[in-house]
This record gives structure tokens, sequence and C-alpha cells, in this order.
């Protein structure tokens, strides 16, 4: 890939769970394409590790500590962002967390949680910034789906659901705000082996398998998070792109345009 055509100068990026894994990933490289990052992390002390980080590199960041589950307090921190740096160009929304279980083996309670932070964090972010796009008729929002979207991984029921729900509000919201010039689109990664993976699998999987996890790390590099982290910039680069042929409300949402 060529940095090049990949700068985001003069572009302010919120980037929710970018406290580590795949969204630390995407703040300190679009951090490096020149744009201005704010971290939206649950935990504060991650966020403010990456943002420093950022900053001792030379480039643009800061840190905020926020519930994606809290809609007030999503909204009162975007409008400050906007407040502070002119506006929002770009969101990536990357906060989400997983879950183990058929369906008759999750309980209402863990449903609800990954529906809130998976779903309901999802569209408390674009709900916040939304309005911050549509005032300058620009923008670019993207959304951490899954594979599990999509085909049927045994054993995660509610993460599957909540993130054929991300994909669904993706399809939605590209279809709703195209032509307010604001684009929205997904991703859906299988499993990359970033910190939280990592570490969720080796307490929730029996030793023999945790064997086989460690080979297939060492035999699929490209599975871990640092190899994963261009494919977002694609999304909210500014160069203008030929739209590509692909089915559906997705198509027009990725033609020619500037964020």
């Amino acid at each position: 890939m060529n940095n090049s055509l990949f700068r985001l100068e003069k572009k302010t990026a919120v980037v929710t769970g970018g406290g580590s894994g795949i969204g630390r990933a995407v703040a300190e490289l679009f951090a490096s394409q020149g744009a201005t990052v704010a971290i939206i992390e649950l935990n504060q002390s991650a966020a403010d590790d990456v943002a420093e980080g950022i900053t001792a590199a030379g480039y643009n960041a800061e840190a905020l500590a926020c519930n994606v589950t809290l809609q007030n307090e999503m909204i009162n921190a975007f409008n400050g962002i906007a407040e502070r740096h002119g506006g929002i160009d770009i969101l990536v929304n990357c906060a989400g967390i997983a879950h183990i279980g058929k369906l008759d083996t999750t309980s209402e309670q863990d449903f609800d949680k990954v529906y809130n932070v998976n779903v309901k964090g999802t569209y408390n972010s674009m709900l916040a910034a939304i309005a911050h796009m549509k005032k300058k008729q620009k923008g670019a929002i993207l959304n951490l789906a899954s594979i599990a979207s999509s085909v049927g991984l045994p054993d995660r029921f509610a993460y599957s659901m909540s993130k054929g729900a991300v994909v669904t509000m993706t399809l939605s919201v590209a279809r709703d705000y195209i032509k307010e010039g604001i684009r929205c689109n997904c991703i859906s990664p299988a499993r990359v082996h970033t910190p939280f993976v990592d570490g969720f699998l080796k307490r929730t999987i029996p030793a023999r398998k945790k064997r086989c996890l460690i080979n297939y790390q060492r035999h699929n590099p490209s599975a871990e998070w640092h190899n994963q982290k261009r494919l977002p910039s694609w999304h909210c680069i500014s160069v203008p792109r030929k739209p590509l042929s692909l089915p559906g409300p997705t198509t027009r949402s990725m033609e020619d345009s500037s964020v």
C-alpha cells in the first residue's frame, strides 16, 4: 500500500475502543497519516498510553474515557471533540466485546451486555457523529463487524447477533446519508489475534485448544492485529476513486467522494 495515497491531514478521526488491538492500530496509523485522533475508551489508562505514544512520535491525539453504551455521555464527548478540532470527519467503531455460548446457554444478562456494547454502542457513536458530519456535508464512518455476521460460528450466538446488526445498521446509514456526502462502510474480519482476543481465548478454551492456538499464531502471522491495521484506511481516505462493483447499497457509498 502506498502511504502517499492515504493522507489524512486536516481531518479529525474518532476511534472507539482505541486503547488496544485493532482500535489502537487504527488510531496510530491514522495519526501517522496526518489525522488528529480522538481515542474513546472505557479504560482511561489504556487510552492515555496510546495517545501519549502518538504524541511522543510527533503526531496529534487525545484520550477520552467514555462508555459507548451511554448515549448522553457519547454525545457530550463528540460535541467536545468537534468544538476543539473544528468538526468530526471520520468515525471508526472498534469498541466491542465477545461472548461464548449457544442460544440455550446464553443468559439474558449476557445477551443484553453484548447488545449494549456491540449494537447500542455502535448506534450511539454514529448518532453522536452524524450531526457534525451533516454540518460539513461530508464524512466517513467505518464499523467493525465480523465474519460471524455472515457465517454460523459455533458457540457465538450473542456475538453473531450483534455483528449481524452492525452490518445491517451500516447498510441503512449508507443509504440514508450518501446524498449528504457521508459514506458508511464496515469490514468483517475473521479471527484477529489482538491482546483482547488472545486473552479471552486462553481463559475460555481447553488446554489442547490452547496449543492449537499457539500453532495457528505461529504459522498465520497475517492474523495478527498489527498486520490488519491498514484496511480501515481505504474506507476513510480523501482521494477520489472509482466505485467498486459490489452488490447492494454499499456500492453507492464508496463512489468518488471526499471525506
